[in-house]
């Protein structure tokens, strides 16, 4: 009985917000039509957003991002910005950069194409901000190993499920894990054959999903327990801002940073991700630009996924510190 009830409220919720969303029509119409109250109606909408039947979505104007876009395109050379209004909350912000990547995802993802995906918690909300129709067979590879501290929302073969189960298509696990002692063992991890099998595909990717960290003591490096805080903590005095894709770390000019953690994860390296057509950085947090722009100044990205407030800190900082020819 229960069943059948639960089953003709979403039926009623998704009646109402057809009517209210896609026909547009008012609140007191509804109530009229359908023969009940228009307090009623109201509750429902709520409901229908918090079951996840209606999706609301607020997005910057076309006519504010555009300048904004056409300067971050003209000074890195990249191809796209994607530029989400800023939240007060850092999963709302999270999330509002991650569904400007799944809809770009969604206009451009054709069958038979390959993504390769990295690791952490702004890739990970891409999989979970997919609203489409229409399967399409497409791969999700592992750009990268996994870790069992990660857990499965950011490891990336947990991600790359996700995925699959959104666009439609199959997933590839990368069997090795993300961090390893020493660079002699990653080279040694490298050819296996497993190993290698996996990263060729992803090296043939039409796309690739990268994060962008920061060099914070609360970074996910540090959570995860990869580096210790001291050790992040020389990174920085060295010169170190972040880090692409959890392995590459960079200077403020995009350059290989001279850190020991360099040279220990299993993954795509930079001249595999600078073939690939589409690199998509995505870095939510406002505590990222720094490391945003050393990202963009390697020339590997093409497509800059990120907030409002970090997109006019990184022009400015790029201004602070542009190296004079």
């Amino acid at each position: 009985m229960n069943e059948r009830v639960e089953n003709a409220d979403i039926d009623l919720m998704t009646e109402i917000a057809t009517l209210y969303y896609v026909e547009g029509e008012t609140q007191e119409v509804i109530a009229k039509r359908l023969g009940i109250s228009r307090v009623r109606v109201g509750r429902l909408l709520k409901r229908a957003q918090a079951e996840g039947i209606v999706d609301v979505r607020v997005r910057q104007h076309p006519a504010v991002s555009a300048e904004i876009e056409r300067e971050l395109k003209r000074r890195f050379g990249i191809k796209r910005a994607l530029i989400a209004l800023d939240q007060g909350d850092a999963d709302a912000q999270r999330s509002a950069v991650a569904s400007l990547v799944a809809d770009h995802l969604s206009r451009s993802l054709v069958e038979g194409s390959i993504v390769t995906v990295g690791m952490g918690r702004n890739v990970g909300a891409v999989a979970d901000n997919v609203f489409t129709q229409g399967e399409r067979q497409c791969s999700f590879v592992c750009a990268i190993g996994g870790s069992q501290r990660a857990g499965e929302y950011m490891n990336p073969d947990h991600i790359c499920r996700r995925l699959a189960v959104r666009f439609g298509g199959d997933s590839e696990t990368l069997y090795a894990p993300a961090l390893v002692q020493s660079t002699a063992l990653r080279d040694e991890l490298y050819e296996n054959h497993t190993v290698r099998q996996t990263l060729d595909r992803a090296r043939r990717a039409d796309f690739a999903l990268v994060g962008v960290g920061d060099l914070s003591e609360d970074s996910n490096m540090v959570r995860m327990g990869w580096f210790s805080p001291q050790e992040i903590a020389e990174a920085r005095l060295s010169g170190t801002v972040g880090d692409i894709m959890g392995c590459h770390f960079i200077d403020i000019h995009g350059r290989p940073s001279a850190t020991p953690m360099q040279g220990r994860v299993i993954g795509l390296g930079l001249t595999d991700l600078a073939r690939i057509p589409d690199v998509i950085a995505i870095a939510s947090e406002n505590t990222k630009a720094a490391g945003i722009l050393g990202a963009l100044r390697t020339g590997v990205v093409d497509t800059l996924a990120t907030s409002a407030t970090n997109a006019h800190t990184i022009l400015r900082l790029d201004e602070a510190t542009m190296v004079e020819p």
